[in-house]
């Protein structure tokens, strides 16, 4: 199906549905319909644990029906999302992944979708990740449309789309929607996007309310949005918080710091695609400060996982409290799917320990007192990165998002390293609290994967940080879709 510019719809950005939508050359109901008619051809890929084919077409209708009306139509009208299934989704059930939760099926929009709701977005449905939200791979077994294991990436299906957000970036990557919804405690904003070729923002921590999520760390979890491009997840990003400004950033005046630590382990294409960045964008007039080691990573091996491990189980329970679950916990790990993550709750979660540096089993609540504690290390970390902002002038702090493109889909995922060099970029700044996109900026020329480039700016610098990847993705281009 195509429209009149013989564009066919799968490479709709909002922004074209809307002038579609506007000049008649497209119906929202086509648009919906081609998303399902993508999502059915696609079920290899495992995107979905849940798809409201018939809600989406009635919505889909319902706008129709306003715009031939002439009535008032919302920011969003007629454009078909996806949503994280640990998000609530009125009506629909809501499994963070796990069989634990099945049966669950909220009578409330989560306050983000809620927003995005009332501006007019169309849920297509509640897309799969990795169980609980615990991991970065997406490889879970629990709710498979297909014979393999576990969300698949978008551009080969012999690889993992990354988690704990896997199925929205997957989806989004495979071009099933137009936009989604993700939540992000040390990567999962940033990482699946990254490796299926989507733009996305992971919110300065407290800029969305938390409500309707099932969580991990109540101090570090938060929604986000990814869409197709980078005007895209602005758009998503002013809907649900109502700031739409958009400052005016120039290449000439852009300062980008490279913090030596986080170039380290990079494969061959993730590192020759973002050398080439900094080559492109050096000649456009950006300036790149080499920042040398920051000790950013050190500071956060003291608040990193340990932090999340030490507010788990607290999260969960008040999380089960407040939304009527009669399950306890210990109940809930029972059901578990996932090897790794049952392994996390059983050695770590429920008992609460965690490896000292010795790697001795001990009691978390000390470490997790010492990295909260005013002063203590989460501060530490928060106050370094400041340091850094403000001694260098920087807009953003720029490296690659992952140190390496999608790993193979197989059980040699669960292997230590493969989890590393997935996450080791992307979770200092989630426990700063900071705010970080990912932008697509290319395929490997060796594996044909995409390679994403994070940018991470000062606390509160969202927009500022949205009106920069605009920019670069004006400049760079959008990569090819699979």
């Amino acid at each position: 199906m195509k429209n009149d510019k013989d564009q066919p719809l799968v490479d709709f950005t909002m922004a074209d549905a809307a002038r579609a939508f506007h000049n008649g050359s497209m119906t929202s109901t086509q648009l919906v319909l081609a998303c399902l008619e993508r999502i059915a051809s696609g079920k290899d890929l495992n995107a979905f644990v849940t798809v409201d084919a018939e809600g989406a077409l009635k919505a889909a209708a319902a706008a129709d029906q306003a715009r031939q009306m002439g009535k008032s139509m919302g920011p969003l009208s007629g454009i078909p999302i996806v949503v994280k299934d640990n998000i609530h989704s009125a009506g629909l059930r809501c499994t963070a992944g796990s069989p634990a939760f099945e049966k669950f099926v909220p009578v409330t929009d989560a306050p983000a979708l809620r927003k995005l709701r009332e501006a007019g977005a169309i849920v297509l449905g509640k897309t799969n990740m990795h169980e609980l939200a615990y991991g970065a791979t997406g490889y879970n077994g629990a709710f498979n449309t297909s014979s393999g294991r576990g969300v698949r990436n978008a551009y080969d299906q012999s690889k993992i789309a990354g988690g704990s957000s896997s199925g929205s970036a997957a989806a989004l990557g495979a071009r099933m929607a137009l936009g989604a919804l993700g939540t992000d405690t040390g990567g999962s904003m940033r990482i699946p996007p990254a490796l299926n070729g989507v733009a996305s923002l992971r919110p300065t921590w407290g800029r969305y309310s938390g409500l309707g999520v099932i969580p991990i760390a109540r101090t570090r979890d938060t929604v986000g949005p990814m869409a197709l491009n980078m005007h895209d997840v602005a758009l998503l990003d002013g809907v649900i918080t109502d700031d739409y400004a958009m400052p005016t950033v120039k290449l000439s005046e852009l300062r980008l710091g490279l913090p030596t630590e986080f170039w380290e382990n990079l494969d061959q294409d993730t590192r020759e695609v973002a050398e080439s960045v900094i080559t492109r964008l050096t000649q456009l007039g950006v300036t790149f400060i080499d920042l040398g080691r920051t000790g950013l990573m050190e500071l956060n091996n003291s608040v990193g996982f340990q932090a999340v491990v030490g507010e788990s189980r607290s999260s969960m329970e008040q999380y089960l409290k407040d939304n009527g679950h009669t399950m306890t916990i210990e109940k809930l790990a029972k059901n578990i799917d996932s090897p790794d993550v049952k392994w996390i709750y059983e050695n770590w979660v429920l008992p609460g320990k965690f490896p000292n540096a010795q790697g001795e089993l001990v009691d978390v609540a000390p470490m997790y007192e010492q990295a909260q504690k005013a002063g203590g290390g989460r501060d530490a970390l928060r106050a370094r990165y400041t340091e850094l902002f403000e001694q260098h002038q920087l807009d953003a702090l720029m490296f690659p998002t992952t140190a390496c493109v999608a790993p193979v889909a197989d059980d040699s995922i669960y292997e230590e390293e493969n989890f590393r060099r997935l996450i080791q970029n992307t979770e200092p700044m989630a426990s700063a609290g900071l705010p970080g996109l990912n932008l697509p900026v290319g395929r490997g020329s060796r594996s044909g994967l995409p390679v994403g480039m994070e940018f991470d700016g000062p606390r509160s610098s969202d927009r500022r940080l949205l009106a920069i990847g605009i920019l670069l993705e004006s400049v760079l281009g959008r990569i090819a879709r699979p």
